[in-house]
């Protein structure tokens, strides 16, 4: 262990290192394991991301505004839009004020297959939740450490 002065908010110590090391771990094992549930519904981890931005956005998104929740590039959002399309996830239609923008909704099948994953997915979130939360409390939230 170090004798670092923790009182500078500029020096990680030893536990700080070992905190992140457990967060980023953790969220690449949920990542890894919500890959493997998609694909039991036969799904894409990207799929699975778009039919949650679709149905979490409050209302029909814009494809744009799916490529901002899904940090893509239009058209890498338009290509995989059209790939969901075809496999019967989504449909596309034009906005009611502006014909120019595309809005995307969840289709019957879409809705549950994301209902599928959703249940799963909250439960285990709701069992490894306190693991993060230790990691939560152990932050400053004042921007001080120490």
């Amino acid at each position: 262990m170090s004798t670092q002065d923790v009182s500078d908010p500029n020096v990680v110590t030893d536990e700080d290192f070992a905190r992140l090391l457990e967060f980023r771990a953790g969220l690449r094992r949920f990542l890894h394991w919500s890959e493997h549930r998609a694909k039991e519904v036969g799904l894409t981890a990207t799929q699975h991301q778009l039919l949650l931005a679709v149905r979490g956005h409050g209302g029909p998104p814009s494809v744009g505004e799916l490529a901002e929740h899904l940090d893509l590039r239009h058209h890498s959002t338009v290509e995989l839009v059209d790939r969901a399309a075809h496999a019967g996830l989504v449909s596309r239609s034009a906005d009611t004020d502006d014909q120019r923008v595309v809005r995307v909704v969840l289709t019957a099948e879409g809705e549950s297959r994301l209902r599928d994953l959703s249940v799963v997915h909250l439960a285990e979130l709701s069992r490894i939740g306190p693991k993060f939360a230790a990691f939560w409390r152990s932050l400053p939230t004042d921007g001080q450490r120490g």
